[in-house]
């Protein structure tokens, strides 16, 4: 299946859309979750404030966030994917624009469309339509392309089953919505599928990405401040291992939601399933 283009932006800026129930957009280990759901409403339990930014950004009531959560769906990106980030100062989200590298562990509600990075437990909405070509602030993996990435349009109807490519076994299988692996079956690859971005064939080991202020552009090397906290999972095979929730502060890096700067943010190497709240964010 070859994705049609989707407009983001007044000046002819074109960003390909894909539709969240396209089979194969996103990866993932049969059996095994990418992101430790149980560990951020834990997490967010015991800090009530960021509890209530997150509701803020999602449209919930704070206390309806465990149940939110738990009707989320673990998955991997295949594809590098724009979507608006959050983090979390001043006892409120912030907004900035942000390019997620193919790997990224997220949770994707019942339409296929990312709402929490689970590295940092930061809620995802919709990319806002940029009124100017993106400038991209930040380290970019190698094989990053602009021309690349794509937007997540939710589907028309409700998935009830993910069909989902595990990149280490090359299978395809079935994941059910808000299910962790448990019920996942093995299945035939699909007819017509998305083509993955190119960096699904290599997860990057860049460093970290950066930020610069509005109007400047990120040096070679990224000499400048660390942007938002990247992925802390191994994009196509995370372990059964968890750990605690970290104590790092929340990161105040923020981006002007409706400017033209993009930040890109990469998928790390560790071999620990993402848990969400592990890392500086909301």
């Amino acid at each position: 299946m070859t994705p049609s283009p989707t407009e983001t932006a007044e000046s002819g800026n074109v960003t390909r859309g894909v539709e969240g129930s396209a089979p194969g957009l996103y990866g993932g280990t049969q059996k095994v979750a990418s992101c430790d759901v149980e560990k951020q409403i834990s997490a967010l339990q015991k800090t009530p404030a960021k509890n209530k930014a997150f509701a803020s950004v999602l449209g919930l009531q704070p206390s309806g966030v465990p149940a939110y959560l738990r009707s989320l769906t673990p998955v991997q990106l295949r594809m590098d994917t724009r979507v608006t980030n959050h983090g979390y100062r001043d006892g409120k989200a912030t907004s900035y624009q942000a390019v997620l590298q193919t790997g990224t562990a997220v949770l994707v509600d019942d339409r296929g469309v990312p709402r929490v990075r689970c590295a940092c437990g930061n809620p995802l909405t919709p990319p806002v339509a940029l009124k100017s070509t993106p400038k991209q602030t930040g380290d970019s993996w190698p094989s990053y392309r602009a021309s690349n990435v794509v937007v997540v349009a939710p589907a028309t109807q409700v998935i009830n089953i993910f069909v989902i490519y595990d990149p280490d076994s090359g299978d395809w299988f079935k994941r059910h919505k808000g299910d962790t692996g448990d019920k996942d079956q093995k299945t035939d690859p699909p007819t017509d599928r998305p083509s993955p971005s190119d960096s699904s064939l290599s997860p990057s080991s860049a460093s970290p990405c950066v930020s610069v202020p509005p109007g400047e552009t990120a040096p070679p090397g990224g000499s400048a401040s660390p942007c938002p906290e990247t992925s802390s999972a191994t994009p196509s095979s995370p372990s059964p291992e968890t750990e605690s929730p970290s104590s790092e502060p929340p990161s105040a890096e923020t981006s002007d939601s409706e400017s033209a700067d993009t930040t890109t943010e990469s998928a790390a190497s560790n071999s620990a399933p993402e848990s969400a709240a592990t890392a500086p964010g909301l």
